[in-house]
């Protein structure tokens, strides 16, 4: 078996490879063992494992995962071009307005991912990238600058 490292892609067994993980760190315990601390692939989840629950994911199947989850989003975006196109008073009643989105993300990978997703929706959205440990000092300032309808604050 291969020794797994800092960004190997991997699944944990005992949950039935439910989720593709890249290692971010391992660590070990006092008892001597190693635990991989992991963030989700396509998922914005983060979790740790002991390095023997976990399998390396080959690259034809994190190729086949990432295509179903942008094709996924691409049939979300379809849809909503649909709901775009219809004619303007009957899309009105279908349609509710979204307002202007806040999202603060302390993952830029994850940043970067929902600025692209919200521009193809045609969303009104301000994404900012701040670590965690500096949130509570931006937000106030962010909320008066951008006045938001609506504020997302994802966390790992």
């Amino acid at each position: 078996m291969k020794k797994l490292k800092k960004g190997d892609i991997v699944a944990r067994l005992s949950y039935g490879k439910d989720i593709i993980f890249v290692i971010q760190r391992i660590i070990k315990t006092k008892d001597g063992d190693q635990i991989a601390i992991l963030n989700g692939l396509t998922v914005r989840v983060q979790a740790d494992s002991p390095l023997e629950d976990l399998e390396e994911v080959s690259p034809k199947i994190v190729e086949e995962h990432i295509r179903k989850v942008e094709e996924k989003a691409l049939k979300r975006i379809q849809k909503q071009e649909k709901m775009k196109n219809l004619s303007k008073p009957f899309r009105e009643t279908l349609v509710s307005y979204t307002g202007r989105i806040l999202h603060i993300d302390g993952d830029r990978k994850y940043s970067e991912k929902s600025r692209r997703y919200y521009k193809k929706l045609g969303l009104t959205a301000f994404v900012k990238n701040i670590p965690e440990r500096n949130q509570p000092y931006y937000i106030k300032g962010l909320i008066q600058r951008y006045e938001p309808d609506i504020l997302i604050i994802t966390r790992t």
